[in-house]
């Protein structure tokens, strides 16, 4: 039997959580969590865990160099670098709406890279 302390994340309190697991890696008690959100925390933190990516990407032809993105759901952590290095070679053209989709199933995760802030087109000078 293992035990995996973490503080749990699904809400402001972060409560301490201690998770145990078999010689399998099973979970077979979550305790410390005020809820059940943290219970389902814990567990999902042990055997699967995941995280949502967040980052910028060049905007073209934008009234900013950049537009913040993120991934639209949680990818899996072990991800996280191949995520990046895709974002680190994408880009948008200018305008563009929370949303949009800049790399669609990321890594093959299944999950798109949109974006998160409203950006305009640059305005020519006339």
């Amino acid at each position: 039997m293992a035990v995996i302390e973490l503080t749990c994340i699904s809400c402001p309190l972060g409560c301490p959580l201690k998770v145990e697991t078999d010689e399998n890696g099973a979970v077979t008690c979550v305790s410390g969590n005020t809820c059940k959100r943290g219970e389902a925390y814990g567990k999902k933190e042990v055997t699967a865990p995941t995280r949502t990516v967040t980052s910028t990407v060049r905007l073209e032809e934008g009234e900013a160099p950049v537009v913040s993105v993120r991934t639209r759901t949680d990818i899996p952590k072990e991800k996280i670098f191949a995520v990046m290095e895709e974002i680190g070679r994408a880009s948008a053209k200018a305008p563009v709406k929370i949303g949009d989709v800049v790399v669609a199933d990321i890594a093959g995760t299944g999950v798109d890279l949109i974006v998160t802030k409203n950006s305009p087109a640059r305005r020519h000078q006339t």
